[in-house]
């Protein structure tokens, strides 16, 4: 017979190479058939609940990396939920309105003017149903488990009229209103816009410096003195209402050749130099908060314009007094509204003024200019003229300037509830304790939510008016609109007049005819998400209201986290969720935003096709994903050789547990070896750490490292290092093999169960070829955690080995690199410990040759004189010398005893030994020449 028929070596099927982008679509499948998600749902049933409230992903296009960092993140918790005990079911989502949908049409040709509105409509819906699937199938593709055949969808009727609701608990308590705020407008295309429409371009503003008189110093100053503005839009002074200052800033009056102006202290040299001041003299400093309630005459109109303070004031350019017209710009609305001046917007739709602009009326506004130049400079006000260029924003479409105009909105009023909000921000569990304070100082600093919106593609706004033109939103027509909506879907509102629309029999003071009719603007789709906890947490019975976790990237706080907690406490006076976890954005492997324009993009797919998802989710879990995280093929690469790593241990730990019964073959505990002992010991920290300090703390880094450093440092680099000289080794039923095979099973069994979250493929992979009751490793259970009495000491004395071990490693290193030995097999080590490392070598138990991998190893008495050539350690010193003797056939050590045996005379008395005990057809027929 062969001689390597004599050992014990490790046959396995579990193949070497994964091929996961072919087979990971099978097991999926396989997955889908069996029903795994049902069947985990099943053995959680009666649990404690664990409910991660899925952020809806905006249904258009395929996914890409920011997607799959969210999504996987996401699973990798819900998994290792359900194997921790919990019932955690997973409900995926779409956010499916909004702009958008309507770009993707447009550009298809779809013509929204040659059609009605419901039909329109329903080309938008049939256009996100198809982007649903085709994510989907993204998602799946990834591995993520979960309802896919029954997520939430934003446009389907039970949710539209779910958000109707909170709509209307938010109206009947009083948080919605009418009123008019600035927003982004294009005269050319006579439509408000919203971001995502803006692009900008350079273009040429005249930049103009305006005396406004002091008409009220409230005794601190003279009416001879002028508060000075900068503005690059002479074009919105007709709409100016105030002057703003910084309340902290220092200002100065000076006087300029008899005439008295007022500045910020800090720009007076920059101004001066612009205006054209030469011989100025300061005559006196005043504090920004004493000018609040100041008044000023406006320059060619015969009314005031007050003195405001605001935080939007800046040094950064101007003079520190900024002019404000609260119609015109976002920051003057909301500082207007605090001091509660009107919102004046004399700019029709078509950007020509309306005659609230007196000597304006007719006149496009960017015409205006020049004239208001004229009429500033003839009043005496205009210090300076001059001309700049600039990045300002234009339509997309039309590629035309656009203005800011109030124009009529509806309004969540946030200040009637804000301190509830700001409540409830404080009782959250943010995982990442600066999320709290971001959301914190949002919502503390931010004016009314505006609800509105004048696109097409939207859940519309259920409000009706009567023929006076007062708003009509009471209980009884949001329950009924409600109910239509459940019924039908929002399209109906555009199918039926608003009387039909209407309960039936509906009477309103405001109506003496009988007629309605109805909103046409539609809601944000931030309003549309941000009811989920309604339409989703309280309306499926599989979930729980508040969720007890949101995780989405960091730009959610000023999104989903901002708008769901808004809602929620406006209605339900709770938070929706009971913690929150933010990531950061995927950049590439230099740190800079993905883009087609740098061809730095990657998408999943292509990562899958060539790697296979569970590289990607390998990834995900390798990243400290509180930041942003860097991501390139190299990198993906690097993950693979970690892959192959994982890979290959639990190949062997599986290879070489073939012929292990756990249930016959087990050696207890108390029976093993010290050093088995220590590595279930080890395998417990490693469990314990991957459970309390990875999953429950949701850091999947801590996972990562310690897999990887178990595997790589703990098995791979010691205990399966000398292992080979056992299992290989002994017969089939030697009890130190069968120590060592307890160990390796107990631990692949352990990291395969831990690996599931992360690497489900693969884990599925390798719980096939286990010997474990379930039939699937995802309807298992996380190990549990073991303590032992003598682990303590164990560790202590392992520990201390394993410093002992460096040094001798390095000792080998330098007989190797000296050309003394080859492999260590050919070394001889003798050792000269002290006292403590005597007595640690005694109390090991343990053949520290096997160990050391070496053929002899001599520990000589302490106290021997240490030779001149011995290699000094702390408490030990070394010396390295080659192996005599021959070297075993079998065992490939070197030992005097080859040849012992004279039927086998090219084994040594061990090897020997057992084939003779366990192979005696070798002894007889002797082996076949190499």
């Amino acid at each position: 017979m062969k001689m390597k028929e004599t050992l014990q070596l490790g046959k396995t099927a579990f193949p070497m190479r994964a091929n996961l982008p072919n087979r990971e679509g099978q097991w999926q499948q396989e997955w889908e058939q069996q029903k795994i998600y049902e069947k985990r749902q099943e053995l959680n049933e009666g649990k404690p609940s664990f409910v991660l409230h899925d952020g809806p992903p905006y249904a258009n296009g395929n996914i890409h990396l920011g997607h799959a960092l969210n999504k996987i993140s996401k699973d990798i918790i819900v998994r290792s939920k359900s194997m921790s005990g919990f019932r955690a079911p997973y409900v995926p989502g779409w956010d499916t309105h909004g702009l958008p949908i309507e770009q993707v049409l447009t550009n298809k040709g779809v013509d929204r003017k040659k059609m009605s509105r419901a039909e329109y409509l329903e080309k938008c819906r049939e256009y996100a149903l198809s982007q649903v699937d085709k994510q989907r199938e993204d998602f799946k593709r990834l591995g993520v488990s979960g309802d896919w055949e029954n997520p939430y969808i934003t446009l389907t009727a039970d949710y539209e009229a779910a958000q109707i609701r909170v709509f209307g608990k938010m109206a009947e308590k009083g948080y919605i209103y009418k009123g008019l705020k600035p927003i982004y407008w294009s005269p050319s295309s006579e439509s408000s816009l919203a971001e995502a429409e803006i692009e900008y371009k350079d273009i040429k503003s005249p930049s103009i410096f305006v005396a406004f008189k002091v008409k009220d110093g409230k005794g601190l100053l003279d009416t001879d003195t002028s508060f000075v503005i900068w503005t690059t839009t002479p074009w919105t002074l007709p709409a100016n209402l105030g002057i703003s200052a910084n309340a902290d800033f220092e200002y100065v009056v000076i006087n300029v050749e008899g005439n008295k102006y007022v500045v910020a202290k800090e720009l007076l040299t920059t101004v001066a130099e612009k205006i054209g001041w030469e011989n100025y003299e300061v005559v006196q400093e005043v504090k920004g908060s004493e000018l609040e309630y100041m008044t000023a005459q406006h320059p060619f109109y015969d009314r005031e314009s007050l003195v405001m303070v605001g935080d939007h004031v800046t040094l950064e350019a101007g003079t520190g007094l900024v002019h404000t017209a609260p119609g015109h710009g976002e920051d003057d609305y909301f500082v207007a509204r605090r001091y509660n001046l009107e919102v004046l917007s004399p700019v029709d739709g078509r950007g020509v003024y309306t005659d609230e602009a007196p000597g304006f009326e007719g006149i496009f506004y960017d015409k205006a200019n020049p004239m208001i130049t004229e009429l500033l400079e003839e009043k005496g006000a205009l210090l300076k003229l001059d001309f700049f260029s600039h990045s300002y924003p234009h339509d997309w479409r039309t590629k035309k300037p656009v203005i800011y105009r109030a124009t009529p909105q509806w309004f969540a009023s946030i200040d009637k509830f804000r301190a509830n909000i700001l409540s409830e921000v404080e009782k959250v569990d943010w995982i990442i304790p600066w999320g709290k304070t971001r959301l914190y100082n949002m919502i503390r600093d931010r004016g009314d939510w505006v609800i509105s919106r004048q696109r097409a593609w939207g859940v519309p706004l259920p409000v009706f008016y009567a023929e006076n033109g007062e708003a009509i939103i009471t209980p009884e027509t949001i329950e009924h609109v409600a109910n239509l909506f459940a019924e039908h879907g929002s399209k109906i509102w555009y199918e039926k007049e608003a009387n039909e629309l209407l309960p039936e029999g509906f009477t309103h003071e405001g109506s003496p005819n009988g007629q309605f009719t109805k909103e046409n603007d539609i809601m944000d789709v931030w309003f549309d998400s941000g009811s989920s906890h309604e339409a989703v947490l309280r309306g499926r019975e599989d979930l729980t209201f508040p969720a007890d976790m949101y995780l989405e990237g960091s730009d959610q706080y000023r999104g989903w986290f901002n708008s769901s907690i808004t809602t929620s406490v406006a209605i339900n006076e709770v938070a929706p969720y009971k913690s929150v976890l933010s990531q950061g954005f995927v950049l590439d492997g230099e740190g800079r935003k993905m883009s087609k324009s740098l061809g730095n993009v990657i998408i999943p797919e292509k990562v899958i096709n060539q790697m296979g998802a569970d590289i990607l989710r390998l990834w995900v879990s390798s990243v400290d994903y509180e930041a942003d995280v860097r991501v390139s093929m190299d990198i993906l690469s690097q993950i693979s050789e970690v892959y192959r790593k994982i890979r290959n241990t639990m190949r062997f730990l599986i290879a070489n547990t073939e012929d292990f019964d756990p249930k016959a073959n087990r050696v207890e505990y108390r029976e093993l070896r010290s050093v088995d002992k220590y590595m279930m010991v080890r395998l417990n920290q490693v469990i314990e750490t991957i459970k309390t300090k990875g999953y429950d703390e949701y850091s999947f880094s801590t996972v990562y490292k310690t897999v990887v450093n178990f595997c790589t440092t703990d098995l791979s680099a010691f205990y399966l290092d000398f292992a080979k000289d056992v299992v290989y080794i002994e017969g089939q039923n030697d009890f130190n093999r069968r120590c060592m095979q307890t160990v390796f099973y107990d631990t692949v069994v352990a990291l395969t169960k831990l690996l599931t979250p992360i690497l489900p493929h693969t884990s599925e992979e390798i719980w096939s070829f286990l010997k474990e009751e379930e039939d699937y490793v995802q309807l298992s259970e996380f190990p549990e955690v073991t303590h032992f009495e003598d682990e303590a000491a164990l560790l202590e004395e392992w520990e201390a080995f394993m410093s002992v071990r460096d040094d001798v490693l390095k000792a080998l290193e330098e007989a190797r690199n000296s050309k003394l030995i080859g492999k260590s097999f050919e070394a001889k080590l003798i050792l000269y410990p002290t006292d403590v490392t005597n007595t640690l070598f005694t109390s090991l138990d343990a053949d520290l040759a096997q160990i050391l991998i070496v053929s002899q190893l001599e520990v000589m008495p302490v106290g021997t004189e240490v030779p001149a050539e011995a290699m000094q350690f702390d408490g030990l010193a070394i010396v390295v010398e080659k192996a005599e003797g021959e070297t075993c056939d079998r065992c490939r050590a070197v030992k005097h005893d080859v040849g012992s045996h004279e039927s086998l005379p090219t084994l040594c008395d061990r090897c020997a030994t057992i084939v003779e005990e366990n192979f005696p057809e070798a002894v007889i027929e002797g082996f076949e020449a190499k």
